[in-house]
């Protein structure tokens, strides 16, 4: 009886935590990454520190208001973005991916060495009107990436990602 109380714990505890990784954050301002994507700005336009180090970045208010002093003025969203320009706050964004503090991630050094593209690991964002998880990004997860690289026998050493 107690295994059966602990195989259904665990079943439990399962669909409770995958299924809330995949939900998406409540975020401060609705942004739509499909109207930015649509209208040809590229990922690293905004989340540029991703080719100089491990974190991509989240953009300035300063940065989003460089377009949209002028562009779309008018939008909820844009209205929001200029509040908080007013002010001078920094967005208090919702962090969608978020790795374990024993593991070294960095975004610098799979897209520039790796050459991976961001839609490898965050889906195709392009098409999200709000940004959700599209992988649970766990050690297995990584695991089957590193060994389609290649130099997979180098990736498999544990201090790459444990330090």
């Amino acid at each position: 009886a107690a295994l059966i109380l602990v195989v259904v714990l665990v079943a439990v505890a399962y669909f409770i935590f995958t299924s809330l990784a995949q939900a998406a954050p409540q975020q401060p301002i609705d942004f739509n990454h499909q109207l930015m994507v649509g209208a040809g700005i590229e990922c690293l336009y905004c989340h540029n520190a991703a080719t100089q180090s491990p974190a991509a970045g989240i953009p300035s208010v300063q940065k989003c208001m460089g377009c949209h002093t002028v562009i779309a003025t008018d939008r909820p969203g844009v209205q929001q973005l200029a509040g908080y320009w007013e002010r001078e706050e920094p967005i208090p964004w919702v962090r969608v991916y978020r790795v374990p503090r024993f593991v070294f991630f960095s975004h610098q050094v799979h897209v520039t060495a790796g050459a991976l593209n961001c839609e490898r690991c965050h889906g195709d964002v392009g098409n999200m009107v709000e940004v959700y998880p599209v992988a649970d990004m766990n050690m297995g997860w990584c695991l089957r990436c590193h060994n389609q690289q290649p130099n997979a026998d180098q990736l498999k050493d544990c201090a790459v990602c444990h330090r």
